[in-house]
């Protein structure tokens, strides 16, 4: 097929679409309307996983040969084909994980300049060469495919996350395994077709469908020499210590409490802006979030005039509907997390100033009125863990050292963003944070796609991703000494 239908999602695993061993399946539902049953996908089991790592397994050599110069070509012939599709993807995007029709658009777009840089990266996978401490002897450096690799992703960015994991595992010279989100299986199934259908090699790119029991799979199969995982913090952990004991390589994106630091001098119009997009987009359920504005006590009251009314009036819709402002979380789990993670803070002192209910549609749905918090402690839980959802806490501060320890108090250090008129202090800021992304006078939110995607503390374990630097990760690195 050209295109996995969404009736039936299989796994595709040696270059063939097929069930799953288990027999089982699982109903895909559309977040801003449960009525809206978008069909089935098949349900693995670990055989299924030790499968796809044997098809794998067996391409590997094959596929390292051809180069990665011939390798970013296939790739180029794929990004045609998904532009051709960008449609298409949007739209599954939009139904099976709900966030507006204009954000899976540019989720798309930014996919496919992830897939462009790394195409371009192929002609630069390099080594050094080296002075040697002999003569007639030439010392250089060079990089080699790590293998196996598997590719554990989220349901929040279903095209983005899986492009800046396969598009660098393919140009290494990688075979791979890839383990998408239950929440998100027609949206893999769609980029994994494109590859194939641009004429990658069966065997190159698998794809597994399900959930925890392929993804333990993966990690325990000695055949796997890295794992790619974008998620929970204490997934992650669960992960490192299950491949430790084997040195197995981990690249871990992990969880994030996100701040925006407002000092006085701030630009407010430009940070209230900041701020909405950070905390509201994608309905918050991103790790680059902004979950959390320190903002100085002498402009707090100024900011806060600027921000609940413009949250409190935004609209709350189907993805597919162009007037609404902010869609649906991804499910009913979610839904009640950030609603719990509200009460508790209000009964912990936060003062509730707008939103902090579910949301009633015409039809059901798993809606949350975005919200803002105020007078949030800087040690509560509200303010110390990651919620996931459209919820923002406003945290006063005396003044720079003391957001900026506020800030950092978190044991998760993704993204960091200042608005400050104050050139040394944006500076200062920039070796202050304690994150991994930072951001000045400008929204917080993830980084170029050439630039490394990654976090500080908890939130990263290992090589980042979406830069040269994710060569660390999928190649290992060589070095020689030729007498001649």
């Amino acid at each position: 097929m050209s295109n996995p239908h969404p009736e039936h999602l299989l796994n595709h695993i040696a270059g063939r679409w097929s069930p799953s061993t288990t027999g089982q399946v699982r109903p895909n539902l559309n977040p801003a309307d449960t009525s809206d049953v978008i069909g089935e996908f098949t349900e693995s089991g670990a055989g299924d996983a030790t499968a796809a790592v044997t098809a794998a397994a067996a391409a590997q050599r094959d596929w390292d040969a051809v180069g990665p110069i011939e390798r970013a070509k296939l790739l180029k012939a794929a990004a045609a084909l998904i532009t051709e599709r960008s449609e298409l993807f949007a739209e599954a995007i939009t139904r099976e994980q709900g966030k507006r029709l204009s954000e899976g658009r540019g989720e798309v777009a930014r996919s496919l300049t992830i897939l462009d840089f790394t195409i371009g990266e192929a002609r630069r996978i390099n080594g050094v060469t080296t002075p040697a401490e002999e003569p007639r002897t030439l010392a250089m450096t060079f990089r080699r495919p790590l293998g196996v690799v598997g590719l554990i992703t989220p349901w929040n960015f279903p095209v983005a996350i899986p492009m800046w994991k396969v598009a660098p595992a393919l140009i290494a010279g990688c075979t791979a395994v890839l383990k998408p989100s239950p929440l998100t299986p027609w949206t893999s199934a769609l980029l994994v077709q494109a590859f194939v259908d641009a004429g990658l090699p069966a065997g190159v790119l698998n794809l597994v469908q399900g959930d925890r029991d392929p993804g333990e799979a993966l990690v325990s199969d000695p055949r796997v020499a890295g794992i790619s995982f974008t998620g929970s913090l204490p997934v992650g952990q669960a992960i490192n210590r299950a491949g430790a004991g084997r040195l197995m390589r981990a690249q871990l994106e992990l969880g994030g409490k996100n701040a925006l630091i407002v000092l006085a001098d701030a630009d407010l119009d430009a940070a209230a802006d900041a701020v909405i997009h950070g905390a509201f987009g994608q309905s918050g359920q991103r790790c680059s979030a902004t979950s959390r504005v320190i903002v100085d006590g002498s402009v707090r009251d100024a900011l806060l005039e600027r921000l609940v009314p413009r949250v409190s009036a935004m609209r709350i819709g189907r993805g597919d509907q162009d007037w609404a402002d902010i869609g649906p979380v991804v499910n009913e789990e979610r839904l009640q997390a950030c609603l719990t993670a509200v009460r508790t803070a209000v009964e912990a002192g936060a003062t509730l100033a707008c939103g902090g209910e579910e949301a009633a549609l015409d039809t059901p749905g798993y809606f949350m009125e975005p919200t803002v918090l105020t007078d949030v402690a800087w040690d509560s839980e509200i303010a110390q863990e990651e919620v996931f959802g459209p919820v923002l806490s406003v945290i006063e501060c005396d003044g720079y050292e003391d957001a900026m320890r506020i800030s950092n108090s978190v044991k998760y250090g993704m993204s960091g963003t200042v608005f400050t008129q104050n050139p040394s202090l944006m500076f200062q800021a920039l070796q202050d944070f304690q994150a991994g992304m930072l951001h000045v006078n400008r929204p917080g939110v993830g980084a170029y796609s050439h630039l490394p995607h990654m976090g500080a503390k908890a939130s990263q374990l290992g090589a980042p991703e979406c830069s040269p630097d994710v060569w660390d990760f999928y190649t290992d690195l060589r070095s020689a000494c030729i007498r001649y």
